[in-house]
């Protein structure tokens, strides 16, 4: 099953939502992944709205839990407290929408979190164990996403997420193009993540940044990668609903 994401959605607010969504399912899409950022945020005001075009269409949908200004790791309690509680919420109207997946980011690093790895990373456990309730408390899956290449940015390698995961019970997000900006160790975060893959985030760039490029435009080897991604959700991660369309017919080239 694969789905469009938001991140090619070009409106400043929903009023053409719905004319995308059209768009989105005549090109294939089986779900959109409603991205709870700015200037879009899922709230408890537009989730009807978001339910009722997507039921519509005939959509299904997953969830981006807000990640801006969002930091779980936070040594401040007040600001964790807050990250969570926004969480929370992604989360609890993932339910009410009958969400697939909702995936999230792990904590972010500051200049306290690198003098204090061991109290760091019990903080993020912490919070990380918390989520996993919520995800059992509702029903629905949650996915921790490995991050790309960024100074602040944590879980960059499949070996450092698989430590901040410790034994919490929770899923990974396994996205393809900020692994391409890291290791590119593709059969390797398969091999120690795959059996906790609940969701994929498909994109491309050129190994350097995080540039959500179309498939093939970058230097993903999606020809060895492709075969090997686990048969779950798949939402594409692209700027535009043309760069969707282009991707589309890319995969279909894998075949």
């Amino acid at each position: 099953m694969i789905g469009l994401s938001m991140t090619a959605y070009p409106g400043r607010n929903l009023l053409e939502f719905e004319g995308w969504v059209g768009r989105a399912k005549k090109l294939g899409f089986d779900f959109v992944e409603i991205l709870s950022e700015w200037p879009h945020y899922l709230t408890r005001d537009n989730c009807r709205h978001f339910a009722e075009v997507l039921d519509g269409w005939g959509m299904k949908r997953t969830v981006h839990a807000p990640f801006s200004d969002v930091n779980i790791g936070s040594f401040n309690e007040r600001l964790r407290r807050t990250s969570l509680e926004v969480i929370r919420e992604a989360i609890e109207l993932a339910a009410e929408l009958d969400a697939l997946s909702v995936t999230i980011h792990p904590g972010h690093c500051s200049p306290v979190s690198v003098k204090n790895r061991r109290k760091y990373l019990e903080i993020h456990r912490e919070s990380l164990r918390k989520i996993s309730e919520w995800g059992l408390e509702y029903g629905v899956k949650i996915g921790v996403e490995n991050m790309p290449r960024f100074v602040i940015l944590d879980a960059q390698t499949c070996e450092r997420l698989w430590e901040i995961l410790g034994d919490v019970e929770i899923g990974v997000t396994f996205d393809v193009g900020h692994l391409n900006t890291t290791t590119g160790k593709f059969e390797r975060f398969l091999e120690v993540l795959g059996d906790r893959i609940v969701h994929v985030h498909l994109h491309d760039n050129r190994g350097e940044r995080d540039e959500h490029l179309a498939l093939g435009d970058g230097t993903v080897p999606w020809v060895r990668v492709f075969p090997r991604l686990p048969r779950v959700t798949w939402a594409l991660e692209v700027s535009d609903i043309e760069s969707a369309r282009r991707s589309l017919e890319f995969l279909k080239s894998l075949h």
